[in-house]
C-alpha cells in the first residue's frame, strides 16, 4: 500500500475494486439466473474468486485492496491500519458496491436473482454462524499473506482469491457466502431486499475480527511486518500491511 498517495486516491481505488466485485460477482449470479444456470455454483464461485484476485493485483499497491469493511475493521482492531482512515475506506467500499449494484439494476430492471442479493437458505442463527466462520477463514489467510514476513507476498492475490472461491463453493448455497457487508448491502439497496441485511453485517465483522485475532495468536512475536520508516507510520505507530485485501 502506498501511503504517499492521498487518502482520497486510496479510497477511490477501494471504491473501484468494490464496484468490480459487485458488478462482476453479482453480475455472474444474474447471468446464471437469466440464462438457465449456464454458470452454475462452480462458475459463480470462480467469478467471485477471480474478481477479487485481479482487484488485489490491481489495487493492492495503491490502497492495500481491503475491498471489504469487515477487513478494514479487523485491520484496525489489530493495529495494522490507522483508524483515522477507516471511515473513508468503508464509505468508499459501500459507495462502490452500491454503484455496481445500481448499474446491474439499470441493465436488468426486472431484477433476476434479486441482483445477487444475499438471502440465507437456513435460519438466521445458522446463517450468522456460516458468515462468521467463512469470513474468519478468509481473514486468517489475509493476515497471513499481508502481515507476516514469512508468507509469500507475491502469491497474496492467488491465496485470497482462492479462499473466496472456496468459501463461495462451501457457503454459497447456504448464505450466498458474502463475507463482506459492502457486497451484500449494495445489492440489498438496488433490489430492496433488507430483511436479512443484519446477518451480512454482523457475521462478517465478527468473523473477520475472530480470524485476525486467531492469526495474531498463533503466528508468534517475531513474524510481524517490521515497523516502517517514521514518515510512513501512523500517529500511534500503526504498521501498514504489505498487501492486504
Amino acid at each position: 500500500m502506498d501511503r504517499s498517495l492521498g487518502l482520497w486516491r486510496r479510497s477511490g481505488a477501494e471504491a473501484i475494486a468494490a464496484f468490480a466485485l459487485v458488478f462482476g460477482g453479482c453480475g455472474a449470479i444474474v447471468a446464471d439466473a437469466r440464462y438457465g444456470g449456464a454458470l452454475g455454483a462452480v462458475g459463480i464461485a470462480l467469478a467471485f474468486g477471480l474478481v477479487i484476485m485481479v482487484m488485489v493485483y490491481a489495487t493492492g499497491h495503491l490502497s492495500g485492496a481491503h475491498i471489504n469493511p469487515a477487513v478494514t475493521i479487523a485491520f484496525c482492531l489489530t493495529r495494522h491500519f490507522p483508524a483515522r482512515d477507516a471511515v473513508a475506506y468503508i464509505g468508499a467500499q459501500l459507495t462502490g458496491a452500491a454503484a455496481g449494484a445500481l448499474c446491474l439494476l439499470a441493465v436488468w430492471p426486472d431484477q433476476p436473482a434479486q441482483l445477487g442479493a444475499t438471502v440465507p437458505a437456513v435460519g438466521a442463527g445458522s446463517a450468522l454462524v456460516y458468515e462468521g466462520l467463512l469470513t474468519a477463514f478468509l481473514m486468517f489467510v489475509i493476515m497471513a499473506v499481508a502481515t507476516d514476513t514469512r508468507a509469500v507476498g507475491a502469491a497474496a492475490s492467488i491465496a485470497i482469491g482462492g479462499t473466496i472461491g472456496l468459501d463461495a463453493l462451501a457457503g454459497g448455497p447456504v448464505t450466498g457466502a458474502s463475507m463482506n457487508p459492502a457486497r451484500s448491502l449494495g445489492p440489498a439497496l438496488a433490489a430492496g431486499e433488507w430483511q436479512h441485511a443484519w446477518i451480512y453485517v454482523a457475521g462478517p465483522i465478527l468473523g473477520a475480527a475472530l480470524g485476525a485475532l486467531a492469526y495474531q495468536l498463533v503466528r508468534g512475536e517475531h513474524a510481524a511486518t517490521p515497523v516502517p520508516e517514521p514518515d510512513r507510520t501512523g500517529p500511534d505507530g500503526e504498521r501498514p500491511v504489505r498487501l492486504p485485501a
